[in-house]
């Protein structure tokens, strides 16, 4: 009714004192797939959004390690693609840093995207999903990078002087991203590929630093709104108080 607001309305969608993180909604927005390690290391279940039905793994450790992952502890899922075929994660794979793996989940099977001596990282499928944004340290920081997909030799840097946790609007004519000192950044984007220089939207208090577990922001469809994880105030600092000659205290 109009002119009457409306309570906000949650639930619990995961429970227990475990590891349940990174929620990835699907395209028509009726599952979610997240990171826990309800079993031990990090795995990635799918639920309905409803909340109600079991939980359905869709990618065990067994399945990782036989793909060649080095560690599922930070294993992490950053997007779903737009025909509901495939789930963009990092992992940390042996004899590099993070790479960026797709899951197919016809077969349930891992494969390996992006692999780089450097960190690949919060992937994510242009909606069109024939490009995919993706943050990478190869250049000694971290910079958004876009690729196509499937992959092929094109390759850009979109972000300048540093950059991560890339994500489109809904109309794929746009890109943003996180600066390093935690500015929303936002590309625009031709049809061509063509590519603008990034321009500043607003200062966030975001916490610091590029984590692959980590999102830290989500668009809007139309790119006029954010949802962003905010620091509401500076962390206290911790003092150390050295006492001296303590002991002659003792027989007072």
């Amino acid at each position: 009714m109009a002119g009457r607001s409306h309570p906000l309305e949650h639930f619990s969608f995961t429970y227990g004192p475990l590891i349940n993180a990174s929620a990835v909604w699907s395209p028509d927005g009726d599952q979610v797939i997240f990171r826990t390690n309800r079993k031990g290391l990090i795995e990635l279940y799918r639920k309905a959004a409803a909340g109600g039905g079991n939980e359905e793994p869709v990618l065990d450790e067994a399945a990782s390690r036989a793909a060649g992952m080095q560690s599922t502890v930070n294993l992490a899922p950053s997007d779903w693609s737009t025909d509901g075929q495939y789930i963009l994660f990092s992992a940390p794979s042996q004899g590099s840093g993070f790479d960026l793996w797709l899951l197919r989940l016809a077969d349930r099977r891992p494969v390996n995207f992006l692999s780089l001596p450097s960190d690949q990282m919060h992937g994510n499928f242009s909606p069109n999903g024939q490009l995919v944004a993706y943050s990478s340290d190869e250049s000694g920081r971290f910079e958004v990078y876009v690729e196509t997909f499937p992959r092929s030799e094109w390759k850009q840097k979109v972000s300048i002087n540093g950059g991560f946790e890339p994500r489109w609007r809904h109309d794929g004519r746009e890109i943003y991203y996180l600066s390093e000192d935690q500015k929303l950044m936002a590309v625009s984007v031709a049809s061509d590929r063509a590519f603008g220089v990034p321009k500043l939207l607003f200062q966030t208090r975001a916490p610091s630093g590029a984590k692959a577990f980590r999102t830290n922001y989500v668009p809007s469809l139309d790119g006029q709104r954010f949802l962003i994880n905010a620091q509401t105030e500076e962390p206290a600092a911790i003092h150390i108080t050295v006492v001296l000659n303590w002991t002659a205290g003792l027989t007072r």
